[in-house]
């Protein structure tokens, strides 16, 4: 039994110009084709993390620190919609098979704003520009007889520096044991600007409070191809699903334009609240756009390149998926 890694980005698409593709320009469409040649036409469905899990629960915000002035943190607790995922584009993927996890978030606020998050289960990005991640996942193409050439993705990486923390991470990942069981990442640099003081740098994280679990090769082959839905409706009917929102305070000196470049880890944590899940299974996150930068009041987004990147692409991978494309 051969179970693939699983390693796209989550949402759909980017939209960008790339002058290192033989002098081309690369447009939305360009993804889209790539991402139907790595995994098939798959109409109507997400181009990237087409399978996954529909979930929702409440937001409990925290009652203290630095970003209790926001909105997001001052209204109570909060309805939470949330579809995790494999990546890939393929929505008959093994569930099995050891990688990318994803994570889309949704809270809304009582004045009717959204908030959203967008995570993975890696802790950077495979590239510090748009240009460069497109690179990386052209050498996942198979040739023509069907095969990958591993080769092609390692002469890359190794050109590329930016692409080898996300690289490392792939080699070593396992299956995890759950979304219930899984860390995300939000990658990004994002700001908040309490009123009358300086503005605040972070990034977030979204920690289980249940531990972090993944399965040793020979526990994951023993699962069910499809377990990770049902694993989490498990967890929710028998005990608490719940996870803790921080952020992750930067310094000057940290990147605010690189998700490739990963922050210290000695740099100070704070509670941002609690997401607590109530119910799994579903569709009701099917007509929701995970776009990161649907962000409160006092929320801006970094000048990131692949989070700026990130909303006319989605738009448009949204707008394909609703009309069946």
């Amino acid at each position: 039994m051969t179970l693939t890694k699983h390693f796209l980005l989550p949402g759909s698409l980017i939209l960008l110009s790339f002058s290192g593709l033989a002098g081309a320009q690369v447009q939305a469409v360009d993804f889209i084709q790539l991402f139907e040649k790595m995994s098939g036409k798959q109409p109507g469905l997400r181009k990237a993390h087409a399978r996954g899990v529909c979930a929702a629960g409440v937001f409990e915000p925290a009652d203290s620190g630095p970003f209790v002035s926001a909105p997001l943190l001052s209204q109570g607790s909060l309805p939470v919609s949330l579809r995790f995922s494999v990546g890939g584009g393929n929505p008959a993927a093994d569930e099995r098979a050891p990688g990318t996890r994803g994570m889309g978030m949704q809270i809304s606020l009582a004045d009717g704003s959204k908030h959203t998050f967008t995570g993975n289960n890696f802790p950077v990005f495979a590239g510090k520009d748009p240009q460069t991640f497109f690179g990386f996942l052209s050498t996942l193409l198979p040739d023509e007889q069907g095969q990958r050439d591993p080769k092609r993705m390692a002469d890359y990486v190794a050109m590329h520096p930016s692409v080898q923390g996300h690289y490392a991470w792939l080699k070593s990942a396992k299956t995890p044991a759950s979304y219930a069981n899984t860390e995300f990442f939000g990658l990004h640099t994002f700001f908040f600007q309490p009123k009358d003081e300086s503005q605040i740098k972070f990034r977030w994280q979204l920690i289980p409070e249940a531990g972090v679990k993944t399965l040793e090769a020979e526990e994951a082959k023993a699962k069910p191809a499809d377990f990770l839905a049902a694993k989490l409706a498990e967890q929710i009917a028998t005990g608490e699903v719940s996870y803790s929102l921080v952020a992750s305070l930067g310094e000057p000196t940290d990147s605010n334009i690189d998700p490739s470049s990963p922050w210290p880890a000695d740099r100070p944590q704070v509670l941002l609240g609690k997401v607590r899940l109530n119910s799994a299974g579903g569709d009701s996150c099917t007509a929701i756009n995970f776009d990161p930068n649907q962000l409160s009041r006092g929320f801006t987004p970094s000048d990131d390149p692949v989070l700026k990147m990130r909303s006319p692409a989605y738009a448009i991978s949204f707008g394909k998926r609703l009309s069946g494309q």
